[in-house]
């Protein structure tokens, strides 16, 4: 078995067609709704009602671009809450108190250097993390070896857990020096204890999705790999049957066809 090469043009139509379908998902207006309560989890904040979380990426992968494999890890913090693709009160979210996700993760994508050649690939892994803290925003940043790194959030609780279902990657040599794209469906596991947090519905969603685009200013190369810092995404939830899902599984299963093609070449 030989190594594929760079994606020819077919597949990386079908991968950014994947990505099209994760984003129509998200932002579509009929989003399964759901309700917040920090005071069920001893955090300082009133009720939201919201379809969406929308979310700042501080992440750091390290790519071997002779393999295409890759690790990818940081923080993912709550910056508000959406109802119908309108932003809304998150009754002292980042203020009185926050939420943040801590994740790793690993895949494989087609070898190459992301700055010169388009990029598609699949996660192999991903387990995360959601957080709830009191107090003022948390700090989120990087330390002299690139690390993703957080300062403040003081005696953070754990609300949820979960683990990838299936999920891709993708990169254009747009920018300077390039634009990263991931997406994933997750389990989504409510904690023992945190089950006041999520008020409605209940039990609460078991999947949630996840989307990230990132422009060419949130990324910064480094020897090995590269930061997004302050990257876009947004999180939302469903049951495991709406045609939302559907799509969703639809869409990465076209990148996973793809991925798995080019390995048998």
């Amino acid at each position: 078995m030989k190594a594929f090469s760079p994606p020819f043009k077919s597949g990386v139509q079908r991968a950014l067609m994947a990505l099209t379908l994760t984003a129509a998902c998200s932002a579509a207006s009929a989003l399964p709704v759901f309700t917040l309560s920090p005071a069920g989890a001893g955090l300082a904040g009133a009720n939201v009602t919201a379809d969406n979380l929308i979310i700042s990426d501080y992440s750091t992968v390290r790519l071997n671009s002779t393999t295409g494999s890759f690790t990818d890890s940081g923080f993912l913090a709550v910056s508000n809450f959406q109802l119908n693709s309108t932003n809304i009160s998150g009754g002292g979210l980042n203020e009185t108190y926050g939420l943040y996700i801590q994740f790793e993760a690993t895949g494989s994508q087609n070898p190459g250097n992301p700055t010169s050649v388009p990029t598609f690939g699949s996660f192999d892994t991903l387990e995360y993390t959601l957080f709830g803290y009191n107090g003022p925003a948390a700090t989120f940043g990087f330390d002299g070896s690139n690390n993703p790194t957080i300062t403040g959030a003081a005696g953070a609780t754990v609300l949820a857990t979960g683990s990838l279902i299936e999920g891709f990657v993708s990169s254009a040599p747009l920018g300077n020096p390039f634009t990263p794209s991931a997406g994933a469906d997750l389990t989504f596991n409510v904690a023992a204890g945190a089950e006041g947090f999520f008020a409605d519905p209940n039990p609460f969603y078991p999947i949630a999705f996840s989307v990230f685009t990132n422009t060419a200013s949130q990324v910064t190369l480094f020897n090995g790999g590269f930061r997004i810092q302050q990257g876009g995404g947004a999180i939302n939830f469903a049951i495991p049957e709406p045609s939302t899902y559907a799509l969703m599984l639809a869409g990465l299963a076209a990148v996973g066809t793809v991925v798995r093609r080019r390995r048998k070449l």
